[in-house]
């Protein structure tokens, strides 16, 4: 529920002002009437706070029932019956108070219009800024469930991103294992313990969305293993690790389907030993990360065959820091490069 614009101790402190400074103005304007200061003091005290009262009523009112849009007719209903119960109000509390005073009584009857009308004023204005000011605290508590909404949305996909790259690479995994628990057996225990540890890895860094690039680093050798002893002496890796680096904070498992898909467009299509080169720089606005494969034109197709990896980097990139150029591929002679672009934060 919004909060009153009575609430903050700012806008009491200048409600307070505003009601002192009138006071002293009607209390001077009284004294131009021949009223004693005693009178003057008096009515000026008792009509404003029972008036400040009454704005305080029309704010209060106006936090629980606001008119529709276009039916402001009942906020100037609602004004002057406030107004009326005001003027009645005061008219009985100073009569019973000022009634031994016998100028008084005559001038207070014959000020009666007035005060309604300086009392319909404020209560006017008062709701006039209720409305504003509880119109804004709607549009901000709606802007904050959007916000709120969008998160939750934009943390659901980040996840369930995360979660389809585990069985992606688990599939490939188990058929290599597959293929080596009767050819070679010591191989594929080697390799059901790494896997093991891999994964084991993985869980322990689900709940946490960012860390460092080291880390990352040492999560993808784990990976990298898995995959030398899927492919052997074909498989090398290169790895320019800039040390200044080591503690920029990347998005968990970013670069694992970036190598994955370097390894499967460098060894797939051909039985020659293969190089995969992993750099890491940093520049002032981004920690970059460059990954490069070699691959055979004639047999594939980098560009149209990105597939899920990549697609779930970009994504992922794009969720996080709402940008769709952090993630550039190229392909020049038999060498296909890959560049990923991780804002600083």
């Amino acid at each position: 529920m919004a909060t009153s614009p009575l609430g903050t101790y700012k806008t009491k402190l200048i409600f307070t002002g505003c009601w002192l400074v009138w006071s002293i103005v009607q209390v001077v304007i009284l004294q131009n009437w021949e009223l004693s200061w005693k009178v003057a003091i008096i009515d000026a005290v008792v009509s404003n706070a029972l008036l400040a009262a009454a704005c305080v009523l029309v704010s209060n009112n106006m936090r629980y029932y606001r008119p529709r849009k276009g039916r402001y007719i009942y906020l100037l209903i609602l004004c002057v019956a406030i107004s009326g119960l005001w003027v009645w109000v005061v008219k009985y509390t100073l009569y019973e108070l000022l009634d031994e005073s016998e100028n008084y009584l005559p001038f207070l009857q014959v000020s009666m219009p007035i005060r309604f009308t300086i009392a319909l004023l404020a209560t006017g204005c008062m709701a006039l800024i209720s409305e504003l000011w509880y119109a804004q605290e709607d549009q901000k508590e709606t802007e904050q469930r959007n916000v709120a909404v969008s998160q939750l949305a934009k943390d659901a996909e980040l996840y369930k991103l995360r979660q389809q790259l585990q069985p992606h690479f688990l599939f490939n995994s188990l058929n290599s294992i597959s293929a080596l628990v009767v050819s070679r057996p010591e191989q594929a225990r080697k390799m059901i313990q790494q896997l093991s540890d891999f994964l084991r890895g993985t869980l322990k860094r689900e709940e946490n969305q960012w860390i460092t690039l080291e880390e990352e680093l040492q999560h993808l050798e784990l990976y990298l293993e898995i995959e030398k002893v899927r492919f052997g002496h074909r498989l090398h890796t290169a790895l320019e690790h800039d040390a200044a680096a080591s503690t920029h904070r990347i998005p968990h498992m970013l670069l694992q389907p970036v190598v994955e898909n370097a390894i499967k467009f460098g060894l797939y299509d051909t039985t020659e030993q293969v190089t995969i080169s992993i750099s890491t720089t940093v520049t002032p606005a981004f920690l970059q990360v460059i990954v490069k494969n070699p691959f055979d034109p004639a047999t594939s197709s980098p560009k149209q065959g990105t597939g899920f990896g990549l697609n779930s980097v970009q994504r992922r990139l794009y969720l996080l820091f709402a940008r769709n150029d952090l993630l550039t591929t190229a392909a020049e002679g038999n060498l296909f490069t890959t560049i990923v672009k991780i804002p600083h934060i």
